[in-house]
């Protein structure tokens, strides 16, 4: 059940729970054949994203194994990107990855999580999106949570975790992260 606000509900013991369930298993199962692969196996890796995201991806999309992901066909993903070791993208909201744009070893872009209450997180997936726009570089360890956007040419430095929109031409660091400064060209 998606509101007003792209927040995606899904209640378990549901048909949409059961689907979900489904699509771990689907993912898990290409990634173990993909995290098989080598740096050298670039067009292998490319026919198996492009398998596990349900679209082809173009011959300037490079990703490096190990990769790890709960879903697939929620990922959209640009011209020339890259993608570097050590990966997670947990994609139930959506996660739409624009042109250009950079991502470093070991970050996790993360669409979904549970209810705050106790008594209600084992209760329902809740998910919302993630869009990295443009020519954006998301720094080592960077992690950037659901409902978040990153504007056209920012940089997220290393470790940072990002809860809240980037400004387009930005650089943001810390825990939450901050607006440091902007960039120009």
């Amino acid at each position: 059940m998606a509101t007003q606000d792209r927040t995606t509900i899904i209640p378990r013991r549901t048909p949409e729970s059961a689907a979900m369930t489904a699509s771990v298993r689907r993912a898990m199962a290409i990634t173990a054949a993909l995290n098989r692969l080598t740096f050298d196996d670039a067009a292998e890796v490319r026919a198996l994203f492009s398998e596990l995201i349900g679209k082809n991806v173009d011959d300037g999309f490079t990703l490096i194994p190990p990769f790890y992901t709960t879903g697939g066909p929620d990922i959209t993903v640009g011209r020339n990107v890259f993608v570097n070791q050590n990966c997670t993208f947990y994609d139930l909201g959506g996660l739409d990855i624009g042109d250009d744009v950079m991502i470093g070893p070991n970050v996790s872009l993360v669409t979904s999580g549970h209810p705050l209450e106790p008594a209600q997180r084992r209760a329902a997936v809740i998910a919302r999106p993630i869009v990295i726009e443009r020519n954006v570089w998301i720094a080592t360890g960077a992690i950037v949570i659901g409902g978040v956007t990153v504007g056209e040419n920012s940089v997220v430095a290393a470790g940072s975790v990002v809860t809240r929109d980037v400004p387009p031409n930005s650089l943001v660091g810390g825990n939450p992260a901050r607006l440091i400064r902007s960039i120009a060209d």
